[in-house]
């Protein structure tokens, strides 16, 4: 549920991308000359008639008049002339279309190379930044300037295509339209002098127009609009939470292990070439395999994956659920399975795999592939299937029935019990339970004839006297055949549930441990201890540049070089594969999301271990991409943290400079100002004027001074930390220097103080404490109205000290009350108003939590103004006498 969710919740997000900005639709054809201008500018002309505002921003005709003609009644933006080596060219006017900014603009012949000096070397590009603009761009492409199909087209064609557009640029794609012309018609065309010259004709007959070579690039047209539609329509239905309804035939080849998965494997891989469609080889297990069944899948897989499929194990009870089950979800159209021998009672009751497969797989197309050798060795395996299994299902079938007999005997004997069936039936689905299904009928068969010889009358014969006798004995066959299958099959589906289960628990302990990783290092060892706990070998990982430590070994120099290339190239190497085989290691690359290596991942099995079993490598496979998105992750995280510290720093080196611009700028003028009238007038001043500036001066440069001493305050709280030289005070003496010192900044401020006589001293840094309670007090008589005293009172409560500074001001927002300790508040707004740096409640925080005490914003009395209240614990001096503690 969770799994579809989360795809159906990426497929609507990457939707909504795609549907920002302006729509891309492209007109594709094979080759020039099928029309691809005619047939944008037809449904342009019907699109003008709906009333939509089309302009043509550049359409080449090629001297062709009925495409010409279409141009009538479309408005035209005139192209841009380009100086180039005495050359006059032709170029689209970019500018003008994003200023016109119409609402469908044509622009002709994508894959084109601007003259120099334009702004994009490309057309393309001037697509994408019209498409960013918001508005929708039709355009024209042929299959051979597409990026990724350059190579494939120099194979057929045997010319390089010089002008390509990346691959990237069709992820834009709102529609695309296939103009398709026949080979034939188009050869034809050419001749009649519709597309090229008659010089040129010929010489392009000769060459790229041959009828092998356009029916190659119209097949390859006509792949990429099937592959762009599949891929939208898969999109679209994920988006709305549907299941995939493929378009494109994917393959998908089941094997067994019966003798010719390999040959399945090849022929697999000559249908799906043939279709250039993907494939997968798939096994379901749902039973256990013995050794021969699992090198048989091993080596299938190892061959599936060297021919370029892919190979996947699937757990469940039910071959057939298994199989449609995966083919819903992976948008597979063909299944390719191998013929087996068919049970006959299966055969009559519709049940074997071939008919379920039939029945439910109406969307599929199914193919049913075997040869005559192996159909020949299956029956000569299953007539002398492995002599040990048969002794010991016949063993384990002989002793179930002589215990049933015991048990039968005793309980009709001692107990008086008369329903012997019972017993015996309990016997064959414990036997079934623990073995498979042959065992379970021999069992059966056995318990019926030890029933009906030995308590069925006439006893110690088979024959039966009455007609109930026989029905019985009958419906007890019948009936232990049914409840030994269903306990096989119960059987089967715990086996296949319990290694599900198993993965899906390893895989769990290993999101928690990854979960509480932070750090590269910490998923490589979380992943490192979970892999060897799961897969019961030596494990190393490495994610990015960080190794795990602390593992029981490690590769060694042959091991490492083929670890190197697992990351650069990510794929796998080392033993196991094809690369680098020698090595003592198994290397998984840990992959992020566009296939790029930014880890690594081995495991060394022991070399009594020849190969690995698909649910190892399946599991492995699986953890290893858990650790890569968790290295993901940690890698996003200390990106998103970088960013945020980047961020923060520049917003308080940005609030400094704009608080000391303005509050060191003010009392250094008005200092300035002063000394600057001094020096001219002084002669012409009388004292009182004299004294009134050098006043100024003192004053300012005291504010200056405090200044100057919050931004060191504030280093040292940020960086070394205050070392406390503690010392015995009393708290009137405390209040009253800082009072003091209030009073000569601020003549006019008026306090009323509030102290207890019995107040006892405290064990503080006395000149941090004063510099803090000036700070605050300071800041509450800035807000003050004229004429009302802040009051400042001291009281013991709890054990602690507590001095609150009262004031009569605006008071505090609730909203805004815990900011007023943060650094530079004051430039937003205010508790110390338009005036200070912002950094003296700062300050006064640091200084109080260094001496193990806090301080807190409260409203005033009645609501109105603002309480700060700042808490010392009643701390006693050292033994030692006084020390520095910081």
């Amino acid at each position: 549920m969770n799994d579809s969710r989360s795809r159906q919740a990426d497929a609507l997000a990457d939707s909504l991308q795609r549907e920002a900005g302006g729509k891309l639709t492209v007109f594709l054809g094979a080759a020039p000359g099928v029309g691809k201008t005619f047939a944008m500018l037809t449904r342009a002309q019907e699109q003008l008639r709906r009333g939509v505002d089309v302009v043509a921003a550049v359409v080449e005709t090629h001297g062709r008049d009925d495409t010409a003609a279409l141009l009538d009644g479309l408005p035209l933006i005139a192209l841009r002339e380009v100086q180039y080596r005495a050359h006059h060219l032709q170029e689209m006017d970019l500018d003008a279309v994003l200023a016109r900014r119409p609402a469908l603009v044509l622009v002709d012949e994508l894959a084109h190379r601007n003259a120099p000096g334009s702004r994009h070397e490309r057309r393309w590009q001037d697509v994408m930044e019209l498409l960013d603009a918001g508005i929708d761009v039709w355009t024209t492409i042929n299959i051979q300037h597409l990026e990724s199909l350059n190579d494939v087209v120099v194979r057929i064609t045997g010319v390089r295509v010089a002008e390509t557009v990346p691959d990237a640029v069709f992820d834009r794609l709102h529609d695309i339209v296939l103009v398709d012309l026949p080979p034939r018609e188009l050869i034809e065309r050419l001749r009649q002098g519709k597309v090229y010259v008659p010089e040129q004709a010929a010489q392009a007959l000769q060459a790229f127009f041959s009828p092998a070579n356009l029916t190659a690039l119209r097949e390859l047209a006509m792949q990429e609009a099937a592959d762009r539609v599949d891929s939208s329509l898969r999109e679209t239905r994920a988006a709305r939470g549907e299941g995939n309804l493929p378009l494109r035939r994917r393959v998908l080849v089941a094997i067994d292990g019966g003798g010719q998965s390999e040959y399945l494997v090849r022929v697999a891989r000559r249908i799906a070439e043939r279709r250039d469609a993907p494939w997968t080889v798939v096994t379901v297990q749902h039973r256990r395999q013995d050794e021969a069944t699992r090198r048989e899948i091993d080596a299938a897989f190892a061959l599936a994956r060297r021919l370029g499929g892919d190979a996947e194990l699937l757990h469940g009870p039910g071959i057939a659920d298994v199989l449609l089950d995966h083919a819903a979800h992976n948008a597979v159209s063909t299944l390719v399975l191998g013929r087996t021998r068919e049970r006959p009672l299966a055969r009559l009751f519709n049940q074997t795999l071939t008919q379920q497969l039939i029945q439910r797989g109406a969307h599929y197309e199914i193919t049913i592939i075997s040869t005559p050798q192996a159909r020949a060795s299956a029956r000569r395996a299953r007539l002398s299937l492995d002599p040990e299994h048969w002794r010991r299902d016949a063993g384990l079938a002989l002793l179930a029935t002589a215990v049933a007999c015991g048990a039968a005997w005793l309980g009709e004997r001692w107990i008086g019990l008369s329903d012997l069936a019972m017993v015996f039936i309990v016997a064959v689905v414990l036997v079934a339970a623990r073995t498979r299904m042959g065992a379970a009928v021999l069992a059966a068969t056995l318990c019926f004839l030890a029933y009906n010889f030995f308590f069925i009358a006439p006893r110690f014969t088979f024959a039966i006297n009455a007609r109930q006798g026989v029905i019985t004995v009958f419906l007890f066959l019948a009936a232990a055949l049914v409840a030994g299958r269903l306990a096989s099959r119960l059987r089967m589906q715990v086996v296949a549930l319990r290694a599900a289960n198993r993965h899906a628990n390893v895989r769990q302990a290993l999101g928690r441990q990854l979960a509480s990783a932070v750090d590269n290092a910490q998923v490589a060892h979380a992943g490192r201890v979970a892999l060897e706990q799961a897969l019961d070998a030596p494990a190393w990982v490495r994610v990015a540049h960080d190794t795990s430590t602390g593992g029981s070994a490690a590769p060694g120099d042959t091991d490492l070089a083929a670890a190197d290339w697992a990351l650069r190239h990510g794929q796998p190497s080392g033993r196991f594969t094809d690369t680098l085989a020698g090595a003592d290691w198994w290397f998984l690359p840990l992959l992020d999301g566009e296939g790029h290596g930014i880890g690594v991942a081995g495991l060394r099995f022991d070399r009594q271990h020849p190969r690995l079993a698909p649910e190892q490598r399946q599991l492995a496979e699986a953890m290893a991409d858990d650790i890569a998105q968790a290295a993901l992750r940690t890698r996003l995280v200390a990106d998103l943290e970088t960013a945020h510290l980047h961020n923060e720093t520049e917003r308080l080196r940005s609030a400094l400079l704009s608080s000391v611009s303005h509050d060191l700028r003010s009392p250094l003028a008005a200092m300035i100002g002063s000394a600057d009238s001094l020096s001219s007038y002084a002669e012409a001043m009388d004292a009182g004027d004299r004294r009134a500036l050098l006043d100024t001066i003192v004053v300012e440069g005291e504010r200056l001074d405090r200044y100057i001493q919050n931004l060191l305050d504030m280093t040292r709280l940020g960086h070394d930390g205050l070392k406390l030289s503690r010392d015995w005070i009393g708290v009137d003496e405390l209040i009253g220097s800082a009072a003091r010192r209030l009073q000569r900044y601020q003549p006019e401020a008026l306090l009323k103080l509030d102290i207890p006589h019995d107040l006892p001293p405290i064990w503080v840094h006395p000149a941090l404490v004063e510099q803090a309670l000036f700070n605050v007090m300071e800041n509450a008589a800035k807000f003050s109205p004229p004429g009302v005293a802040v009051e400042v009172r001291a009281r013991v409560r709890d054990g602690e000290l507590c001095i609150e500074v009262i004031d009569e001001g605006p008071g505090i927002p609730d909203a805004e009350r815990q900011r007023i300790f943060d650094m530079f508040y004051s430039v937003e707004r205010g508790d110390r108003g338009r005036q200070g740096t912002g950094l003296g409640l700062t300050i006064c925080q640091g200084m109080i939590g260094a001496h193990g005490g806090h301080v807190e914003a409260l409203p005033g009395r009645d609501g109105h103004g603002t309480l700060v209240r700042m808490t010392l614990p009643l701390l006693q001096p050292h033994p030692e006498g006084p020390r520095d503690d910081g």
